[in-house]
């Protein structure tokens, strides 16, 4: 079974679901617990039985997760979500956040690189360990 007979409204399973997103058992149970994944039905035998609209919010948690952003902001995003006919400047100042965020990360790991490349730069090949100035340079009090 995949996207379109879920779609046609049949009901999958929590492995069918997690092999159709890609996406952890233990994840998609988690997200249940967080409340930012709808409840499913259950099955006569308790079976978990995911619908089209359950995969639809799967999908949207996991696009936000790979962008970042926290569960918490994602439960403020699928509230926000809720109210459609409303004015996006929440969403828009959530994302130019993340966007200030990365910009200060991206500063921090080039100064990293730029420490690493000057830590690489204290050790020839071909030395020993005895004689490794990388080594040797982080035993010294780090300049912060």
């Amino acid at each position: 079974m995949g996207i379109e007979s879920t779609r046609a409204g049949g009901c999958l399973k929590i492995g069918e679901l997690a092999k159709l997103t890609d996406c952890s058992i233990q994840s998609i149970r988690f997200y249940e617990k967080e409340n930012l994944l709808s409840a499913p039905r259950r099955s006569e035998g308790n079976y978990r039985l995911y619908n089209r609209h359950n995969l639809e919010q799967l999908i949207f948690i996991k696009h936000c997760r790979n962008l970042d952003i926290t569960l918490a902001e994602i439960k403020q995003l699928l509230d926000l979500k809720q109210s459609p006919e409303n004015e996006c400047e929440e969403i828009n100042h959530l994302i130019d956040e993340h966007i200030k965020q990365i910009n200060l990360r991206m500063i921090e790991l080039k100064k990293l690189k730029g420490s690493l490349t000057d830590l690489r730069s204290k050790c020839r090949d071909n030395q020993t360990v005895k004689n490794c100035g990388i080594l040797q340079d982080l035993l010294t009090k780090p300049s912060d």
